[in-house]
């Protein structure tokens, strides 16, 4: 059969389902119809679902068919089903323009410690973005996580949210007494900052994915705020060498990236990824710094930022890229006490 044929099939009956679909969701109140009431799901899939990290709607309206698949022992078939189901009963069709401005009114904004860093990012490091760092060794990238990890913590008159953080530590840089140090000059308890950030050690990029699976499952219980991974590509570097790596490298990055995108979409949370350069020896005039990750990482970076050292504890950071937010530069200092102007 042609495949073109065969497209249209697959559409056509993909329209029957939703159609279906609308229907029995139509029967059913929105107050009332839970993670149960999803077509094939019943109350042990629904555990399933739930000791997964799928508690509601929306996270499962944001996964793929084949997660879905994997978690209730199911055919993908059924999977595209309840996804179909879930996002039906949200609406997550076309909105005016209006009523996404009013979503974007729920997003928060982490104060980096320097205003000038601060309006350069629009106001600090919001939520529901993925906001990159990235620049040679000593630029400050690990310093502008540690500081954001205690700052989410504040109020939010005074550039918090209220939350704690997950850190995700990939080259075996966190370290806690920095972390003290930082929460000392603010004038906050040490300790009870340290308890508001959990911490994990990532060995290759397949413990680092799987550390993203399973970070759903304690941003509602800890009220997480903030997601760090410092650094994005170390692991992705080590572990696929050479040309002949580099697609799968990249098609299991980009996978990795969109599991922190969903994260950040779903519980409304800010990620900050921290990323390693390299030089471009092709580049004859200018600064030859490159971020490693390519394109993939470049468009799936809601703010990018590039960090570069200059005299003593001054920083520069310049805007690369940012869907509103125009281009330039911001000075800070980066000393004992932490991020400032």
């Amino acid at each position: 059969m042609p495949k073109k044929v065969i497209v249209k099939e697959k559409k056509a009956k993909e329209e029957i389902v939703a159609e279906v679909l609308k229907e029995e969701l139509a029967e059913q109140s929105e107050s009332v119809m839970t993670i149960e009431d999803l077509p094939g799901i019943g109350p042990r899939g629904a555990e399933k679902l739930r000791a997964a990290g799928y508690d509601d709607m929306m996270s499962i309206a944001a996964s793929s068919s084949g997660e879905l698949a994997a978690v209730c022992e199911i055919g993908d078939a059924t999977a595209e089903k309840i996804i179909a189901a879930a996002r039906a009963k949200l609406d997550m069709g076309f909105k005016t323009a209006a009523e996404v401005l009013e979503k974007r009114e729920e997003i928060g904004k982490i104060s980096t410690g320097s205003e000038s860093l601060n309006n350069l990012l629009g106001g600090g490091i919001e939520t529901q973005t993925i906001t990159e760092f990235y620049g040679a060794f000593a630029s400050g990238k690990s310093q502008i996580g540690f500081q954001a990890a205690v700052n989410v913590q504040l109020p939010k008159e005074k550039g918090g949210l209220n939350g704690a953080c997950l850190f995700i530590d990939t080259e075996a840089t966190f370290r806690p007494e920095r972390i003290r140090e930082i929460a000392e000059a603010r004038g906050l308890d040490p300790k009870k900052v340290l308890q508001n950030i959990y911490v994990a050690r990532a060995f290759n990029s397949d413990h680092q994915v799987v550390l993203v699976d399973k970070a759903k499952d304690i941003i509602k219980e800890k009220n997480i705020k903030l997601v760090v991974i410092d650094s994005l590509t170390a692991h992705f570097r080590a572990d696929y060498t050479g040309r002949g790596e580099l697609a799968p490298r990249q098609q299991k990055l980009n996978r990795h990236i969109h599991s922190l995108q969903r994260l950040a979409d779903v519980f409304n949370v800010a990620v900050i990824m921290t990323n390693q350069v390299m030089a471009n020896p092709g580049l004859m005039f200018g600064d030859p710094t490159t971020a490693i990750g390519g394109h993939i990482v470049a468009h799936a970076s809601g703010v990018r930022i590039y960090l570069r050292k200059s005299k003593g504890d001054t920083r520069i950071a310049r805007l690369i890229d940012s869907s509103y937010l125009p281009e330039g530069e911001a000075v800070f200092h980066l000393g004992p006490k932490g991020i400032s102007d």
